[in-house]
């Protein structure tokens, strides 16, 4: 199935989504705490638009139920704000580049402190 990323309507509704899914949990979290460290890093429509996967910063357990409970209300807002045939259902990721990042980061400070414990000797 070809990716959202072949279609250049699909990344413009992509950034739309990004935009309109930050800003409606950025709102929740004033009533909900677990949804306050959330960060929208991407989203990615299927070719159809029928579904987008949403792409978050990190998403801790308390953070997954939370965003499975507001779910419905943030298409809803999404339905509300985005001119489309149909509102995309949404499904939320942890974003595999930020875990990724993370490691690379990690490595490196690992050898950052080996260098500096060889050079100590």
């Amino acid at each position: 199935m070809p990716s959202s990323r072949d279609y250049p309507r699909a990344l413009r509704v992509n950034e739309v989504l990004r935009q309109v899914v930050a800003e409606e949990l950025e709102r929740l979290a004033d009533a909900d705490e677990r949804l306050r460290l959330i960060t929208v890093t991407s989203v990615d429509t299927s070719a159809d638009l029928r579904t987008a996967t949403v792409y978050v910063g990190s998403l801790d357990e308390p953070a997954a139920i939370a965003l499975e409970e507001r779910r419905g209300q943030v298409q809803r807002t999404v339905g509300r704000q985005v001119r489309l045939k149909r509102t995309p259902k949404l499904a939320f990721m942890a974003d595999p580049a930020v875990s990724a990042g993370a490691r690379v980061d990690e490595i490196l400070r690992r050898l950052d402190r080996e260098r500096a414990a060889r050079d100590e000797r």
